[in-house]
């Protein structure tokens, strides 16, 4: 046993923060150390029963050192100005042995408190710096090799470590997406960008273990191991016993995973290098050969606060606060360096004054390398658009020899015009020809092919390695996309409602969307989901089959939202949505208005008006481009979704009322909206029609009328029809909160006189 640490007295604490006490503590320890010494081992265990060799612990201990003086600098520096993070990694050094233990192709997915890993996984390849490559992400430097200074982030893309921000738990879905997807492709015979027998680890504190983002990760992996679904994910819950303030009751963590069915349990102690080595080791180890979900319970303490704004010496007991410094697994290292015999207490003075030189050189040379000064540069890897090559790979046609093998003769552009559902059907059946990489799940989408029947057949077609069903969980559905994605397939996940999509929008609002920015465009996961959404159904309705809030995808940065109103349109937008998601990687939503599923007519009962021919290969519809119903200039509306037939309808009554020539146009893209097509809709139009069936908050509506105004149109004769503010309820109530086609019309005559 090491020698106790001497308590701070009061006199010795005077003027110092928590940080400084840390450093004092661990210089003041080694100073008066006085353990036995031994000679340097040439090899072989440094203690007896350890798995721990001597090479491995100094390196290790290295490790530590480096993690603790980026918290240390980043402290001092803060209040300079030069870095801009302080949420530190002290207490939590014991990581670096999950890295030592895993390869560097293992996709890892961590939390904000591993410094100790990527110290330590950057030895595993050659000429990376993990000192300077750290200073760049502290100190926001464009040069910073993770994010580009988008944020302080834990990235790096030739280690496999995909940045995540400050978000809590909202990482573990994709995780285990990651861990499903990566046997899925093996067995699917797809090229994957890691070793195939790679594991996954995913590493969270105590506290978010508690959220309910992670307990859905938790829930499916053992719903995966249940059913004997290989998911080689490695979950490593750092124990610190406190999230910011509030205190983890003891033995919750492990009295709550230890026998958790489905969930093999381990225990590891992060304090301690000679213990914890061989317990992460087994955890390792048991999760790559048997491939089932592993639970890590790595012990381990927090110093110096959650960040450098916490004071905790304003809040928790100086006594509490002592003993956790008295535990702080840098003075065990540093005793067991000394005492077998690899460094004296000399030399491990110098080590730690020469690795603190180090972060501090780092950091202020970081400083002077310059930052993102412009817009442009900040949203660069947000939304990439290679316009001519998504252009060319929407209307490829090379898969014809697929396409007969499903349909035969058949084809689907020799039959004759369809409605909505039946044309997305065959969309999706092409896609699937098209893609070799592409899978399709969700929930009630394999056997019965859907709620509506636009994934009936699929099954058949393709397989259950590419169609299959999921556990009823949106938030683990859109991480399985997201896990597909990362081992470079083109996944096709449905939310089966649009109200469903709100208890799991973070999954695409923080995570999916996110990561082309904050990766700096390094990692990417395109995907291209379905939602079946909108109002109007009849004889199914009340507020979760008939949801019309559009606004929780309209702020999303770099989304894209289709939605169409026909068949044909349909089925182009999802040829340029898939091409998107390929050539450019991108988060696309495919909004479905399931009230014009079914719908055959558009007049009159038995017009045929709203069947459409399926567009052969080689025909698309390209992003923002609009439809035009009509060249009219007397009044153009502006609509989408359900809005464009009943606007038809409505405007053949205007024209006949009014004498006037209506143009309908239908917006078809609603994220980004064309702004600048929008307003060349409009110019020289004497009034104009925003038909929104959204909410009167937040709805497309009010980005089509900000893109008018911007444009110089404000002056036009102008109204707008759109939902109401409430949530839709059952029946024939429905219909007072939606926009009515008597609604559009009415408007229409309100109208002023034209100019």
């Amino acid at each position: 046993m090491f020698a106790e640490v001497p308590t701070p007295i009061p006199a010795r604490m005077k003027g110092l923060n928590r940080a400084e006490i840390c450093d004092a503590n661990f210089i003041e320890f080694v100073r008066h150390w006085r353990g036995p010494l031994a000679a340097p081992p040439a090899s072989g265990a440094v203690q007896p029963g350890s798995a721990l060799d001597a090479a491995s612990l100094l390196e290790l201990f290295e490790s530590q050192l480096i993690s603790r003086h980026l918290d240390l600098m980043a402290r001092v520096l803060r209040v300079q100005n030069k870095v801009f993070y302080t949420i530190g990694s002290s207490g939590h050094e014991g990581n670096a042995m999950v890295a030592r233990l895993t390869r560097h192709t293992d996709p890892a997915l961590l939390h904000y408190r591993s410094g100790g890993f990527m110290a330590e996984r950057f030895r595993k390849l050659p000429g990376m710096d993990p000192v300077m490559d750290s200073a760049l992400s502290f100190a926001a430097s464009r040069e910073d090799p993770a994010s580009g200074g988008r944020h302080k982030v834990w990235g790096s893309r030739p280690l496999w470590v995909l940045p995540q921000t400050s978000t809590i738990a909202s990482h573990l879905p994709k995780a285990l997406g990651t861990a499903l997807a990566l046997e899925a492709g093996r067995r699917l015979g797809q090229p994957l960008p890691v070793p195939g027998d790679s594991i996954v680890i995913c590493s969270f504190g105590d506290a978010s273990a508690n959220h309910a983002t992670a307990q859905t990760a938790f829930n499916t992996a053992a719903w995966s191991s249940y059913q004997k679904l290989p998911a080689p994910v490695l979950f490593v819950c750092e124990d610190n016993g406190i999230g910011i303030s509030v205190r983890t009751p003891p033995g919750w963590i492990a009295d709550s995973f230890r026998h958790r069915p489905g969930l093999d349990y381990f225990a590891a102690d992060g304090l301690d290098l000679p213990t914890g080595y061989g317990q992460v080791q087994q955890a390792v180890e048991h999760c790559r050969r048997t491939r089932r979900p592993t639970f890590l319970h790595l012990r381990t303490t927090r110093l110096m606060g959650h960040a450098g704004t916490d004071f905790e010496v304003e809040w928790r007991p100086l006594e509490e606060l002592c003993a956790a410094e008295a535990a702080d697994p840098l003075l065990r290292s540093a005793a067991l360096v000394m005492e077998a015999g690899l460094l004296d207490r000399e030399g491990v003075l110098e080590l730690y004054e020469r690795t603190r030189q180090r972060c501090f050189a780092a950091a202020e040379d970081a400083d002077r390398r310059p930052r993102l000064q412009w817009l442009e540069e900040v949203v660069a890897p947000l939304a990439p658009y290679n316009a001519e090559a998504v252009r060319v790979e929407a209307r490829r046609t090379d898969f014809e020899e697929k396409r007969q093998q499903v349909w035969g003769e058949a084809l689907p552009e020799n039959q004759p015009p369809r409605h909505l559902a039946i044309q997305i059907n065959q969309g999706l059946h092409e896609l699937l020809c098209k893609y070799g990489n592409t899978v399709l799940f969700g929930e009630d989408v394999a056997q019965k092919g859907g709620v509506y029947t636009l994934t009936k057949g699929l099954l058949k077609a393709f397989g259950p390695r590419r169609v299959f069903n999921t556990l009823l969980d949106e938030t683990m559905i859109l991480g399985l996309a997201q896990g597909f994605a990362n081992m470079g397939m083109l996944p096709i996940p449905e939310i089966q409602y649009l109200a469903y999509l709100h208890n799991a929008a973070d999954q695409l609002r923080g995570e999916a969307c996110s990561l082309q920015f904050f990766s700096n465009d390094q990692f990417r996961n395109p995907m291209l989901v379905r939602i079946a959404g909108l109002g109007y159904q009849k004889g199914f309705g009340g507020h979760f089959h008939n949801d019309n809030s559009i606004a929780a995808l309209r702020d999303i940065p770099g989304l894209v939202v289709g939605c169409p109103s026909r068949g044909d349109d349909a089925v182009g937008m999802l040829r340029t949505l898939a091409a998107l998601a390929r050539v450019d990687g991108r988060v696309c939503v495919f909004l479905e208005p399931i009230a014009l599923y079914m719908t055959k007519d558009l007049h009159a009962p038995g017009d045929g008006g709203w069947l459409f021919p399926y567009p052969a290969p080689g025909q698309a519809v390209e992003l923002g481009e609009g439809r035009i119903y009509g060249e009219g200039q007397d009044l153009v509306v502006f609509t989408y979704g359900n809005g464009v037939p009943m606007s038809l309808r409505a405007a053949r009554r205007i024209g006949q009322a009014h004498g006037w020539q209506v143009r309908v146009v239908d917006l078809r893209w609603l994220v980004p909206l064309n702004a600048d097509w929008i307003a060349g809709q409009a110019a020289g139009a004497r009034r104009i029609l925003v038909v929104d069936e959204g909410r009167r908050s937040a709805g497309v509506g009010e980005g089509v009328i900000t893109a008018l105004v911007e444009a110089g149109l404000g002056g036009v004769p102008l109204r707008r029809v759109v939902g109401a503010d409430t949530y839709t309820p059952l029946a024939g109530a429905a219909q007072l909160v939606l926009p009515a086609e008597d609604d559009v019309v009415a408007a229409a005559a309100e109208l002023a006189p034209a100019r």
